[in-house]
């Protein structure tokens, strides 16, 4: 009965969303929250175009993924739409001369993704070209506008499709594999598809940059198109375009991210990593065309790099900072080992940059504590938010947010973000739920804390202590402190999270009898842990895509050789006990903390047979264990209803333990059959 009160209030309350005032941050609010995607500044600096996602209407629309619309805002905040509705616009960029915009997209009976532009000064979008059989993966318009570069994988033999029709769909395991790859034509409209020859480069190719003279352009490659070979195996190149062939390579080792040449093409910034053990592209490299020298332009910085663009006009670097848990946008010139800081921290977590012509002007996402990523615009140190996605959350009130910083038991510093219960009061103890990151490469940030599988501020609401731990091992303060997890999995990085929540109760905030542990990936890991091995610190887990088994993740997993590089250092056969003793299935039987468990069925980075291991392991032994898969979703929720099942099932076991203090699992059923009525109901009233 109590079960039925609350869905049928759940349903009421979504349905009189918009009637009834609200002023805090509930779960029905999470599907409906947009964010700026991309953004791409005018070449005069005057306006910026960028994406907006639009997700989909739960309970009306088809599944799918968020839509994504086109906007163009004036350097006053005044915004124009585009192309909006149900569209995907991907991948857009400004003509040389300003007057057209470019994109990515598949409009109206478009088979696969095409090159589109639409006029700035009004008109209809129109097609540029598009490719035979197959779907433009990204692009690269040339400087002078007379020529695009074009990722695209080989179209597929016809009888392919007929075959597969007759039964004949044997796959052999990681060989077969097409590679990416690179075409340059002509920018003209075309009325018919493409069939440009590829260029000879060895490889799969993952991505591409013009110089500015539009003579080069850098061509990153690896060896197949397996995720472990992109992790491990990346290397960029500089490929002359008039006599088609790669003439210098840059060697760098471990991951790689992005690449950039200078103004006047004698230098190249790249994104990588200081060694194949940096679990992380935080390092800024320059590179000498002339003479091949690559060396590391910041050694020693205390963060990650996360962006850059080069300045127009100058030698100078523009880039992007992350220095837990905030950001700056700094600025360097080649020759020097110093920067200066155009926007410092505590301003807002800054996205990807994007550079007039005159480099007066730098356009950016970025997201505060108080609302997702919106466009921002930098002119000198001056920093203003151009777009408002989401008016209605103005009106909302929000629970104190900072960030924390302590020592660990043996010293290390850690911390992490803390967001304060809504009308928190000093002296009265609270229930914790804590949120942890993936990778572990990857750090939480003191910006937008809240979706469908962070609590945030919607937990805040709810009268919960959300805290987001940057245990050991986390980015954002160096290569150092990021390796400090290696060769030790579930050691004391996850030991870290004990102190954490010592800390929060000895500071009077927390009750240590409601804390609650939650997160996905490596944090789905932390999640398992705490509800195994760490069973007497947690009340409530919810694991999502989590490994529960390190012995069969590493043989079921696409990235083996990054987890052996840069997270375990070690293979499983040359400790056999102690992968298994560092797995929540070996502490299955002593667990006395329940245990949700949420997979996309379809995840290939975390095999979902790592849920039903600990599952099984659990349920037998007579735990108290539920197990929730996620048809078509991946290491991940990405579609609405999926993201939004999994919110009310997160907060619903959350609540059950630490807010009601039951000891029942709650009723595992959720009534979207009332809540489609009750959505149907209230559209024939309007």
């Amino acid at each position: 009965m109590k079960l039925l009160k609350t869905t049928l209030a759940l349903a009421i309350g979504f349905t009189s969303a918009n009637v009834l005032a609200n002023d805090t941050i509930t779960v029905e609010d999470i599907p409906k929250i947009k964010s700026v995607i991309q953004t791409a500044v005018s070449p005069d600096g005057e306006h910026v175009a960028f994406t907006r996602s639009l997700p989909r209407e739960l309970y009306v629309e088809e599944n799918g993924l968020n839509y994504s619309e086109l906007y163009v805002v004036d350097d006053e905040g005044s915004e124009r739409p585009y192309i909006t509705g149900k569209v995907n616009i991907k991948s857009i960029s400004w003509s040389a001369d300003g007057k057209d915009i470019y994109f990515l997209a598949k409009m109206a009976d478009d088979k696969h993704t095409a090159l589109y532009h639409i006029p700035v000064d009004g008109g209809q979008a129109q097609q540029v070209m598009a490719l035979k059989d197959r779907s433009i993966s990204s692009y690269e318009l040339s400087p002078n506008g007379k020529q695009v570069a074009l990722l695209a994988m080989p179209a597929k033999d016809k009888s392919e499709k007929e075959l597969k029709k007759l039964g004949f769909m044997a796959e052999v395991y990681e060989l077969g594999l097409d590679d990416k790859q690179l075409h340059i034509v002509d920018l003209a409209k075309s009325d018919k598809p493409l069939s440009p020859d590829a260029i000879a480069i060895k490889g799969y190719v993952s991505d591409m940059n013009y110089s500015a003279n539009g003579e080069k352009l850098l061509v990153k490659t690896q060896p197949t198109a397996l995720i472990d070979d992109k992790y491990t195996k990346s290397q960029w190149h500089l490929f002359d375009i008039a006599s088609k062939q790669v003439t210098m390579s840059f060697k760098t080792e471990g991951k790689l991210d992005g690449a950039e040449l200078s103004h006047d093409g004698r230098y190249v910034a790249i994104l990588g990593a200081e060694d194949k053990h940096d679990p992380a592209t935080g390092r800024l490299f320059l590179a000498d065309t002339e003479s091949g020298e690559i060396k590391e332009w910041l050694p020693n910085f205390m963060g990650h790099i996360s962006d850059f663009e080069w300045s127009n006009n100058s030698n100078t670097l523009n880039f992007v900072a992350q220095v837990s848990p905030e950001s700056f946008i700094g600025q360097i010139k080649v020759g020097s080992g110093k920067y200066k800081k155009l926007v410092k921290e505590g301003k807002f977590i800054a996205g990807s940059l994007s550079i007039s012509d005159s480099d007066k002007t730098i356009a950016l996402r970025a997201n505060t504590a108080k609302h997702p990523n919106e466009v921002f615009m930098v002119r000198g140190t001056k920093a203003t938010r151009l777009s408002d996605s989401n008016p209605w959350l103005n009106d909302k009130r929000f629970a104190k947010q900072e960030a924390l910083t302590f020592k660990a038991r043996d010293g290390v510093e850690i911390g992490g973000v803390l967001v304060y219960p809504l009308d928190y009061e000093e002296g009265k103890r609270y229930p914790l739920i804590m949120a942890v990151h993936g990778g572990p490469e990857s750090h939480d940030k003191n910006g937008w804390t809240t979706s469908y599988s962070d609590p945030g501020q919607m937990g805040a609401a709810r009268g919960y202590a959300v805290f987001y731990p940057n245990y050991r091992g986390s980015t954002g303060k160096g290569v150092d402190y990021s390796k400090l997890g290696q060769n030790d999995y579930a050691g004391k990085e996850f030991d870290d999270l004990v102190d954490m929540k010592q800390y929060l109760v000895d500071m009077g905030l927390v009750d240590t009898n409601r804390v609650g542990i939650t997160g996905g990936s490596y944090g789905g890991y932390a999640s398992a842990w705490g509800a195994t091995k760490l069973t007497e610190h947690f009340a409530a887990s919810v694991m999502f895509v989590g490994v529960t088994n390190q012995l069969s993740k590493f043989g079921t997993t696409d990235i083996s050789n990054e987890m052996y590089l840069v997270h375990a250092r070690s293979y499983p056969w040359e400790k056999w006990q102690w992968y298994l003793e560092r797995s929540p299935i070996y502490w299955a039987g002593q667990s006395k903390t329940p245990l949700l468990i949420m997979h996309g069925k379809d995840d290939p980075r975390v095999h979902p047979a790592q849920s039903m291991e600990l599952y099984r392991y659990m349920k037998v032994q007579g735990k108290d264990v539920r197990l929730v898969y996620y048809p078509g979703e991946g290491h991940g929720n990405r579609k609405v209803a999926a993201q939004y099942d999994y919110s009310l099932r997160l907060m619903r076991w959350m609540d059950n333990y630490l807010m009601d203090g039951n000891k029942e699992m709650p009723a595992f059923e959720i009534d979207h059959a009332a809540k489609l009525k009750a959505v149907k109901d209230a559209k024939k009233q309007d």
